[in-house]
């Protein structure tokens, strides 16, 4: 399926890092996991290198899908709400697109407990550290890695907080300085919000007034409108998303691909969007 656009992109380089909040086979099929699964596959086979990142969630089977921890990365301890929490990155793969895929783990976060919804359907109250940790967890173990990406493409509410931790680690070190972003919508809204205990975290954390004023109600929205705030692209990867957030992303001038049943086209186009974003960086 791949080949005749691989000609066209056969020069092209880079490093893009996906962060994902679901991955086929790891996750139950999704539009997002379908999309967290080959999108990094067709961007690998333009000559790009590629590094992706999702939750050790509870359902991800480490035995069936032979998770192993990556011991030079993991160890580091990450404060969230005045507390250490350990950081273990885990590692799978996918063998027949030649995929690596890195897993974000906390025995607490993600083993003791189930994944972001409990038995009823309702937020987990433990989600809003468990996103703090996930996002910053994420960006500090590709610096560990020395891994420096071009263009950082988050998928999913769980990952909103990468472009908050991006620009509060870019304040301390300039490892992903000029890095861009791109963000996927798909259609993952859920009901309910946050406690008003995510906004004291985050404040623990660096955030300052200026981004807690994007964090007022602490629900879907507004989560996924930070988070377009905080974005140089915005790519809309279904075509059930909530029209109030594409309407916010071309009200706010950002990059907006629309969505396209033909993956062929659609994740050649999205490579487009990077180096529209990126410039020569990606053809160095």
């Amino acid at each position: 399926m791949h080949n005749k656009h691989y000609i066209i992109f056969n020069m092209a380089k880079g490093r893009i890092l996906f962060v994902n909040q679901s991955i086929v086979p790891f996750s139950d099929e999704s539009e997002a996991a379908v999309l967290g699964r080959h999108l990094p596959q067709f961007t690998q086979e333009l000559g790009r290198e590629i590094r992706v990142f999702m939750p050790r969630f509870f359902d991800v089977n480490e035995r069936k899908h032979q998770l192993h921890e990556v011991i030079r990365l993991s160890g580091m301890n990450l404060i969230v709400n005045n507390c250490d929490h350990q950081l273990i990155i885990k590692v799978g793969s996918i063998p027949s697109a030649r995929l690596q895929v890195y897993f974000i783990d906390n025995e607490e976060y993600f083993t003791r407990f189930g994944n972001t919804f409990d038995e009823k359907g309702f937020l987990r109250p433990e989600n809003d550290e468990r996103i703090l940790f996930f996002g910053r967890g994420t960006l500090e173990a590709v610096r560990k890695l020395a891994w420096q990406p071009h263009l950082i493409h988050f998928s999913g509410w769980f990952s909103c907080m990468v472009p908050f931790y991006l620009r509060r680690i870019n304040k301390e070190n300039a490892f992903f300085s000029g890095a861009r972003t791109v963000l996927s919508l798909t259609n993952d809204a859920f009901e309910g919000s946050f406690s008003d205990e995510l906004e004291k975290k985050m404040r623990a954390d660096g955030a300052t007034a200026k981004d807690l004023r994007l964090y007022q109600h602490l629900d879907y929205m507004t989560l996924m409108k930070a988070a377009i705030t905080y974005a140089n692209g915005i790519v809309i990867s279904s075509p059930n998303v909530n029209p109030e957030l594409v309407q916010f992303a071309k009200e706010n001038k950002r990059f907006v691909l629309d969505y396209n049943p033909n993956t062929t086209e659609f994740y050649t186009k999205i490579n487009k969007l990077y180096e529209t974003l990126c410039g020569s960086a990606l053809n160095n």
